[in-house]
């Protein structure tokens, strides 16, 4: 069955940087899009990020667009996102999901950003 483990979450204060990764199994990974989801407290769940399956294409929400890096490792089977220069609004359980719907989606981990 698919499966999506994120990791690499955490808190960090305005300005620092934190790297997500998304371990992905029960799929031909490198088959499909991905993409980076993130629900703040009390908020939806927003798209952040989209990769193409090789990687020739990315697309990013505006406001995170310039601090935030989607990549992927076809042969780990992992995605990835880097993120800069975070800010409070960054705050967020960010999930990874291989449908624009963000359906199936792993359990996440939460990004606090503050001082």
């Amino acid at each position: 069955q698919v499966q999506l483990v994120e990791s690499g979450g955490g808190l960090v204060q305005p300005g620092g940087s934190l790297r997500l990764s998304c371990a992905a199994s029960g799929f031909t990974f490198s088959y499909y899009s991905m993409y980076w989801f993130r629900q703040a407290p009390g908020a939806g769940l927003e798209w952040v990020s989209t990769i193409s399956p090789g990687s020739g294409e990315t697309l990013y929400k505006s406001s995170v667009k310039g601090r935030f890096t989607i990549s992927r490792d076809n042969a780990k089977n992992t995605l990835y996102l880097q993120m800069n220069s975070l800010k409070s609004e960054d705050t967020a359980v960010y999930y990874c999901a291989k449908d624009s719907e963000g359906s199936g989606r792993g359990q996440g981990t939460q990004v606090t950003v503050s001082s």
